[in-house]
């Protein structure tokens, strides 16, 4: 089973005037933290709501600084249940933020049909294939294909 899990996070930002100004710094925190390793952990500000119920901005700036919420949200593959996902999404991500608070926001199961990706095209090695003009080109080398991949 895999499970796609959203977590919140509360993100302390110093040296920050405006919301806008505390919700960018926590964002570059957040993914300084999580990148390479962790570079598939979707990062938003979170919507709050007062008790009364009005919207309020993801992100408080008192006296140059601020608390900004947000969600960070990845799938989990392989598990044996929502609880399972939850710790392992929480291990994963908390073992790279310290002191940053994390609390359970949505677990739900993701069914293999859902997925965006399109299946890859079968090809043999050296082969030619059109683009998109017309013309005729080799495919790129596999380790060619995996560093475009990750940038």
């Amino acid at each position: 089973m895999d499970c796609r899990v959203v977590l919140e996070a509360a993100v302390p930002v110093y040296d920050v005037a405006t919301p806008e100004a505390a919700v960018g710094a926590a964002i570059s925190k957040i993914g300084k933290a999580l990148n390479p390793e962790l570079s598939y952990v979707d990062i938003e500000p979170r919507s709050r709501r007062s008790p009364r119920g009005a919207e309020l901005p993801p992100a408080t700036v008192a006296a140059g600084e601020g608390l900004v919420a947000l969600e960070l949200g990845m799938t989990v593959y392989d598990v044996e249940g929502a609880d399972h996902a939850v710790t392992i999404a929480r291990s994963e991500i908390g073992r790279r933020l310290e002191e940053i608070p994390l609390e359970r926001v949505s677990c739900s199961p993701v069914d293999a049909d859902d997925s965006d990706a399109a299946e890859p095209e079968t090809v043999e090695e050296g082969a030619e294939r059109e683009d998109d003009d017309g013309e005729e080109t080799l495919l790129p080398e596999f380790e060619e294909m995996v560093e475009r991949h990750r940038e």
